[in-house]
């Protein structure tokens, strides 16, 4: 009956994702269309732009006592304030089209349905438009100073996978370190006397549903800045990073929040285990994790943490496909 619950849950995962997929993808095509036609006018209204203020300029030099009408509607717009303004909202309508443009781009290549066969796909590619989505959780808010990522990327070879689901496996790593280190933030408090004082993170018991990460009653040292580092490497076939015909690309994903106790590190990949709230998660999400990672890619997913020192979750995937025998090694080996 175990069994059958979790297969029809899992089912129930897989059709949500493969729905929201085809959303996405939909919603993309339709925004990309107009995008496209504001990006290629926003160059040409930059040069017509300079064409009319230099146009404007012009006038200045060689009539300098314009018309008293002319002079009053100049100063009612503000002429001098346009002139220099003008070319600022340009500059900040085609930097916001180009985000727009990433963003897109981006949830395409999240949203990209996988075939039945494998492809050959960039690695970094997928951590970078995962990253582009997850923004505005990253990004700094209020008191909250927000998420510094650390991309440290290796040389990597194309890897044959499943695109889609490597996406899903980076989204929820990517994911749980960010609520981990959210908590840790949320678990600040102040002392406050004649004046106000920042305290050191969490030494109170902290409640078992504030994350996968919390440790109970863990005493930490002033707070280190919110901070994930994403490293890849490739190890070739025979150990080294030579060859690419075989071997292996690790991801490596690290945090620098709460971490877990050895309890808490044991369950983590059983189905339904969770201590985090009925709203925030399934306890599917590491689950589903290691099926794409190792049954599907025959690749290895581990986990390091301990209380006080953050977490770092590791997955090594096949350079080649799984059919031809390829099996990866432990990423920590």
């Amino acid at each position: 009956l175990k069994k059958l619950e979790l297969a029809q849950e899992h089912l129930k995962q897989s059709e949500k994702m493969s729905t929201l997929g085809q959303l996405c993808a939909g919603v993309v095509h339709e925004i990309n269309n107009p995008l496209n036609f504001i990006c290629g006018n926003v160059t040409p209204a930059k040069d017509y732009g300079e064409d009319l203020l230099r146009l404007l300029g012009l006038y200045a030099k060689h009539y300098p006592q314009p018309a008293a009408e002319i002079q009053q509607y100049a100063d009612v717009i503000d002429l001098d304030f346009l002139i220099e303004d003008f070319p600022k909202a340009l500059l900040s309508m085609g930097l916001g089209a180009e985000r727009l443009q990433q963003i897109v781009q981006s949830v395409r290549h999240f949203s990209r349905q996988d075939t039945y066969e494998k492809q050959r796909v960039n690695i970094h590619q997928g951590i970078d438009s995962t990253l582009t989505i997850l923004h505005n959780r990253l990004k700094p808010k209020g008191k909250n100073p927000g998420i510094t990522v650390t991309k440290d990327y290796g040389k990597l070879p194309l890897v044959e996978c499943y695109s889609g689901s490597i996406n899903q496996v980076l989204m929820n790593l990517l994911c749980n370190a960010i609520d981990a280190l959210e908590e840790s933030q949320v678990n600040r408090f102040k002392v406050t006397g004649s004046a106000a004082v920042q305290a050191d993170r969490f030494q109170v018991p902290v409640s078992p549903q504030c994350s996968d990460y919390c440790p109970q009653g863990v005493k930490q040292k002033a707070p280190a800045p919110p901070k994930i580092t994403i490293r890849t490497k490739f190890i070739g076939s025979d150990g080294d990073q030579g060859d690419s015909s075989g071997g292996q690309v690790v991801i490596s994903i690290i945090d620098n929040g709460p971490g877990m106790t050895e309890e808490v590190k044991q369950k983590i990949f059983e189905p339904f285990f969770t201590t985090k709230s009925i709203d925030k998660g399934t306890g599917l999400g590491l689950d589903i994790c290691k099926k794409i990672v190792v049954e599907q890619h025959g690749g290895q997913i581990t986990c390091t943490s301990n209380p006080g020192k953050g977490t770092e979750f590791a997955i090594a995937i096949p350079v080649g496909s799984y059919h031809k025998g390829l099996q990866a090694k432990d990423p920590n080996q």
